[in-house]
């Protein structure tokens, strides 16, 4: 396994990312969206889960997150997001043209390749990994936070607050929470902009499964309590036959971090192979 890093400049802004590669021949690449609050580090061992297959795994970090420039947990939209996926996607493909793409998100990521997916209608990709995405959340929200953020969208879109996200339920085994509470590169903020976009663009993907056209692995844990597993189970039955939904039973919501996370991993290569052909 072979691991690179570095940065680059994405409208102004100093984007932080990492490569994963294989010693032995690509077979084919994941670009990776990771998570609220936090960044493209914690997946270092997907990384080296993939590489040992033949898969490269390539994560940056969001605008707002990680070693990348910007306010803590803010974006003025949901297409500074897709910004940084058009670069890093242009950038795999121009590497490497042969070897195919898959696009993985995780919970605010997963939402926003969902979004990615149906607004952007990538013609570079073979298919999407959504992992918890966060369609709906799965703790209540105050109705004065509401509010509040509705509010000050236009007003000071840039104000921050805490994300509110609990923690305990990240997954069942202990040592990966407390590496999570650890970890200065997390951090629980999220501006009045960026907390408005993710619940208004939610409730309108989630209203959009039957205009998924490419293969899609839409996975949840059962029992998961930062996001609603419902709307994400919902969407997965109402998105088609090009959609393959999997859900944990019991699990929480970094499945790639659960206690049975090496079938959750097999599970993502297993479908990665059978829909590159690699």
């Amino acid at each position: 396994m072979i691991w690179k890093d570095g940065y680059t400049s994405i409208k102004k802004h100093s984007v932080y990312f990492q490569h994963w590669v294989p010693d032995q021949t690509i077979n084919a690449r994941v670009l990776l969206v990771h998570g609220l609050g936090e960044h493209s580090g914690r997946y270092a061992h997907v990384g080296e889960y993939f590489t040992e297959t033949g898969i490269a795994l390539t994560g940056f970090d969001l605008l707002g997150h990680g070693k990348t420039d910007g306010q803590r947990g803010h974006a003025d939209s949901f297409d500074d997001f897709c910004l940084e996926i058009d670069y890093f996607l242009s950038e795999l493909k121009s590497s490497q043209p042969a070897a195919p793409v898959i696009l993985y998100g995780h919970s605010l990521g997963g939402l926003i390749v969902l979004y990615y997916l149906l607004n952007k209608n990538p013609q570079t990709i073979k298919g999407v990994i959504c992992t918890s995405p966060g369609l709906a959340p799965g703790y209540p929200i105050p109705a004065w936070k509401t509010t509040l953020g509705n509010i000050l969208y236009t007003l000071l879109p840039r104000f921050s607050m805490d994300n509110g996200l609990p923690l305990d339920g990240i997954s069942h085994d202990t040592a990966v929470v407390s590496a999570y509470r650890a970890d200065q590169l997390n951090h629980p903020k999220i501006s009045a902009r960026l907390g408005t976009d993710l619940i208004r663009n939610g409730q309108q993907i989630g209203q959009r499964a039957q205009e998924v056209s490419l293969p899609i692995l839409l996975m949840v844990g059962s029992d998961d309590f930062l996001i609603d597993p419902k709307a994400v189970i919902d969407f997965g039955q109402c998105a088609g036959k090009t959609t393959t939904l999997k859900v944990w039973d019991g699990g929480y919501h970094e499945l790639h971090n659960e206690v049975f996370k090496e079938k959750v991993l097999q599970t993502m290569v297993d479908w990665i192979h059978q829909n590159t052909g690699s």
